[in-house]
């Protein structure tokens, strides 16, 4: 590597390193100034990496004078240019204009700028847009379009805006092109699906976007860049209306709550437990689904389904031991894009029944005071309950019923009774079970003292 060499990278170096120590960016945005431009300057701040304190982008260079007000008028100030080999490479500027503490030059276009007043330097850089200038002329969509994307073919011209760090880094202007199109967003509070405006921004302009499939008929409108925008001059296109094929599908499930003292719970927290278990499903599908359709199987892979319902809530009571899976498929018109719900596991016990054979129903009250079996998984049963003369004292049609130690309003006298039991559970057991009552600790209560006679 040959002098020359080493000292232009020595110097460059020591530019990135003065440029990050001095980070004083207001200063410059207050002594570099610009004149005879028919639209505002537009000035932006790079990253302090770049080592540029600001970036000038002017509408139009022709006749456009840029100034450096300097401390006082006594002061030396020194301008020089650069261009993509960064300042290591910058060269003096002649023809530098003096009236007073003011220095002005006519500007170079797309070019780097290191003014030095003492030691002291400020580094721009300077953007002709005429040279970049964005011209939309139609937003189109693809003919080829799949269930998850949407290409929109972009015609017009804008071409990158480069510019280049102190250090010779090429890099890119945002021109902040922006994108807004209508999607549906689910609203988990409301169970509901909600309109929303999506915006993207691309910091280039692309010949082709491609974006998120939305969930509703939509037009799509490209607008930039943000330096028109910052002149009131914007441009804008806008697609036809998408008509969305896409499918997306939320859904609930719900169990219906038993409070039965003598039924033994399964506190898994999920769906089922002790039979019969009903649950509702609901699905919310978005607007392009057509086909509905709720499915049931004892697999997950859903291989051999039992159950199908062409509707959006389906209430289904599990009778059944075992485990079942439901899903919801939400399909469109052409049938080639679905969605489906989560997958509900439901599993459901197996059964058992045990019965009493003491109780007290005039003792003390909520306590031990009503014979009722325990009992899982039960889905039919029938109990009848008889005195030692075989006259039935009561009869019982579901295992979370009780017998209140009555008979035709009265309490009866304690003793032995006798219970006739025939059930089935969930899982297919059969049961038929007798056996006896005994009532015991008798106490005449206070609500009239009357006992049942029968022997």
């Amino acid at each position: 590597m040959n002098k020359v060499i080493m000292q232009r990278l020595k110097k460059t170096i020591i530019f990135a390193l003065i440029a990050a120590a001095q980070g004083v960016v207001g200063s410059a945005q207050a002594q570099v100034s610009f004149s005879g431009n028919t639209l505002p300057v537009y000035s932006e701040k790079p990253a302090a990496s770049t080592g540029l304190n600001y970036i000038y982008v002017l509408n139009r260079c022709d006749g456009v004078t840029m100034s450096y007000t300097a401390s006082n008028a006594q002061a030396v100030v020194v301008w020089q240019k650069y261009g993509t080999q960064g300042g290591g490479y910058a060269e003096d500027i002649s023809g530098v204009r003096k009236d007073g503490a003011v220095t002005s030059i006519d500007v170079i276009p797309n070019t780097g700028y290191i003014i030095e007043e003492d030691s002291k330097r400020t580094y721009v850089w300077v953007v002709n847009y005429q040279d970049y200038y964005l011209d939309l002329e139609a937003l189109t969509l693809d003919a080829e379009q799949d269930c998850g994307t949407v290409m929109l073919n972009v015609a017009g011209s804008g071409a990158d805006i480069n510019y280049y760090t102190i250090t010779g880094v090429p890099k890119k202007l945002d021109r902040e092109m922006r994108l807004t199109y209508n999607t549906l967003e689910w609203n988990s509070d409301e169970l509901r699906w909600d309109e929303k405006q999506v915006e993207e921004s691309y910091d280039v302009l692309k010949p082709s976007i491609s974006v998120a499939a939305p969930f509703c008929d939509t037009q799509f409108t490209l607008t930039g860049d943000k330096l028109l925008r910052f002149w009131g001059s914007e441009e804008k296109v806008e697609s036809t209306t998408y008509a969305t094929k896409a499918v997306a599908v939320e859904s609930t499930a719900v169990q219906e709550e038993r409070e039965n003292s003598n039924e033994k719970k399964v506190e898994s927290g999920s769906l089922g437990g002790s039979a019969p278990v009903t649950v509702t499903f609901t699905a919310y599908p978005t607007d392009a689904a057509i086909h509905k359709e709720w499915q049931m199987a004892r697999d997950a892979e859903f291989a051999d389904i039992l159950l199908r319902k062409n509707e959006e809530e389906v209430t289904n009571t599990f009778t059944e031991a075992g485990t079942f899976y439901l899903r919801f498929i939400g399909t469109n018109a052409d049938g080639d894009c679905e969605a489906e719900s989560e997958t509900y596991t439901v599993s459901i016990g197996t059964s058992s029944l045990e019965c009493p054979n003491v109780f007290s129903p005039t003792s003390s009250e909520g306590v031990n005071d009503e014979w009722k079996v325990s009992y899982k998984s039960i889905v039919e049963f029938q109990c009848c309950i008889f005195n030692k003369w075989g006259v039935k004292m009561c009869e019982l049609s579901d295992p979370s019923q009780g017998w209140d130690g009555k008979y035709k309003g009265k309490y009866v006298k304690s003793g032995t009774y006798y219970y006739v039991i025939q059930a089935r559970g969930a899982d297919g057991q059969k049961y038929n079970l007798k056996g006896d009552i005994n009532i015991i600790n008798y106490s005449t209560r206070s609500t009239g003292g009357s006992t049942d006679t029968t022997e």
